[in-house]
């Protein structure tokens, strides 16, 4: 485990609330994300490799196709058909292959003997976010499920995160968010909730996930410990 920010003294304010990310974190859907976004994207002229993938994770779906149209633009179908055509396609493989990540079920083990409500907010649209739930047998796991589709901007940007807390009926400040990406990071800790990184590529290279309270190898190390030193925050409370 890497310690962040929540290391450093600061007020302690009781989590109440833990909100999980989706893809990637709860679900092993980037290879999915990537193949379909490497098939469909390549049909209209986007040279998009596996490595290049990684610089779109997090970001909601239109905004990553809009990305790429800004560096390698196309005519020859909408951006609005591209992001329908990687979502169908990407549908298509979960349903196949969709697979529960390291630890979930013990981390929301340790969630709820704690006492904390749970969430979930995700940069994916809702049909696949419902669709991926059912297809792991998590759709009644979490309290309020929230899709940053409804939203003006997605992840980085923290609307996902205060629109839940909002749903919830509780202040951001006493969310604990688990994120697998830096984009993800950036949306909770901008909304002034704590947050765990389990990032999904290592050694750790982006500075940028030391804005998080701690981040761990996977959800197995989701523990009673961890949990405490969330107490702190890991950003100034405004």
């Amino acid at each position: 485990m890497i310690p962040g920010r929540g290391d450093r003294e600061a007020e302690t304010v009781p989590v109440q609330a833990v909100i999980y990310d989706l893809d990637g974190l709860l679900i092993d859907s980037e290879p999915c994300w990537e193949r379909a976004e490497m098939e469909v994207l390549g049909s209209v002229g986007v040279p998009l490799t596996p490595e290049r993938s990684h610089e779109t994770t997090g970001l909601r779906l239109d905004e990553a196709v809009a990305y790429w149209a800004a560096r390698y633009p196309w005519t020859a179908v909408s951006h609005e058909d591209v992001v329908s055509r990687i979502l169908q396609r990407v549908l298509a493989l979960l349903a196949d292959r969709a697979s529960l990540k390291p630890g979930v079920r013990e981390s929301l083990a340790v969630v709820r003997r704690a006492g904390l409500r749970v969430a979930l907010a995700s940069s994916s649209p809702l049909a696949l976010i419902e669709g991926a739930l059912e297809r792991v047998g998590l759709q009644s796991e979490f309290e309020q499920v929230v899709s940053a589709e409804g939203e003006r901007f997605g992840k980085p940007h923290p609307g996902v995160y205060l629109t839940t807390a909002a749903r919830l009926g509780v202040a951001p400040r006493v969310c604990l968010a688990l994120e697998d990406s830096v984009n993800g990071v950036l949306a909770a800790t901008s909304a002034g909730m704590r947050c765990i990184a389990v990032p999904e590529r290592w050694p750790v290279a982006d500075p940028r996930f030391s804005r998080a309270n701690a981040v761990v190898h996977s959800l197995h190390e989701i523990n009673d410990d961890l949990l405490r030193r969330c107490q702190t925050p890991s950003i100034d409370l405004r």
